[in-house]
């Protein structure tokens, strides 16, 4: 019996605990104070985990990169990913030491997303054509259709669906909105807050451990080549009790990447093999960027 085959009852049944924690979020409404003691009316409250200070193993070595190509390779029949230096830019693996945070369990979700848009006037999460097709993306434009708002609402049966469409701003302003609200900090993660809520404190090349798993993601190697709601994969927890840290959609941070670029993490719902699938896989996209494969999650700092 190896390592992570003894520990997968312990992992299991913190995912458990995560996902009863998620539906009671998802069911409630937040009553705290926002303005002066002021209660909030009908505001959903993303569920959290707790990272508690101390260090954790970011980044990879060359052993763990050259797997990754391996996946890409067996996965796509090619070396695209390996003739283009994807994963060169991740960091060497090394301690990094955090102060204490708690992240949301899940991605933020349509039905999360919605009072924002409906109290703020907030533009809906869509993207039109001309804008898409200068983006240059592999996706048509019509793929696009089934993420898009209509009236202000989200397409039908996608409430638990991680929002996508948005662009890092547009989530700067969700968690703005969201603290004013309910009287917390809300923010996006930094790079360093994802990647140890993904990974646990040990390096693990995934979030359930070192060996890849197509069964505990949403990717295109098992998946339905869509978003499905969040939560939907308990094995792929990470030892935190992260849900969704590998595959269902990329996720803004707040890490810069170059001039008007952000670092996006964790994968996507098209994506085989799944070396850019590991936390320590790292990239930069246009700040502006709405895109059907890139959601977010947030941050809540302590009080």
């Amino acid at each position: 019996m190896t390592a992570q085959t003894e520990h997968r009852p312990l992992r299991r049944a913190i995912a458990t605990a995560a996902i009863l924690t998620l539906a009671i979020s998802l069911a409630a409404t937040a009553c705290s104070a926002a303005d002066g003691g002021r209660p909030t009316s009908r505001v959903p409250v993303p569920a959290t985990i707790d990272i508690p200070a101390g260090p954790f193993l970011a980044g990879s070595d060359r052993s763990e990169r050259e797997a990754a190509y391996r996946l890409d390779r067996a996965a796509y029949g090619h070396d695209v990913t390996r003739r283009q230096g994807w994963y060169e830019s991740e960091r060497e693996i090394a301690p990094i030491d955090l102060p204490a945070y708690a992240i949301a369990t899940t991605p933020v979700t349509n039905a999360e997303y919605a009072p924002f848009v409906a109290e703020t006037g907030h533009p809906a999460p869509d993207v039109g054509g001309a804008e898409w097709a200068g983006y240059g993306l592999v996706h048509p434009y019509e793929r696009t259709r089934r993420h898009a708002w209509q009236a202000g609402e989200p397409p039908a049966e996608r409430g638990e669906h991680p929002v996508v469409l948005v662009s890092q701003a547009d989530a700067v302003a969700y968690a703005a909105w969201l603290s004013e609200r309910t009287g917390g900090h809300w923010r996006l993660p930094t790079e360093l807050e994802w990647e140890k809520a993904a990974r646990g404190t040990d390096g693990h090349r995934f979030p359930w451990g070192d060996d890849w798993a197509a069964d505990r993601l949403n990717s295109a190697d098992a998946g339905p080549f869509d978003t499905v709601p969040v939560g939907r994969h308990p094995d792929g927890a990470s030892p935190f009790g992260l849900l969704d840290a590998a595959g269902q959609v990329f996720e803004w941070t707040a890490t810069p990447a170059g001039p008007s670029r952000f670092l996006v993490k964790g994968g996507s719902w098209d994506d085989r093999g799944c070396g850019v699938c590991r936390p320590a896989a790292r990239h930069g996209r246009p700040a502006g960027l709405k895109h059907i494969l890139i959601g977010f999650r947030l941050v809540r700092d302590p009080a």
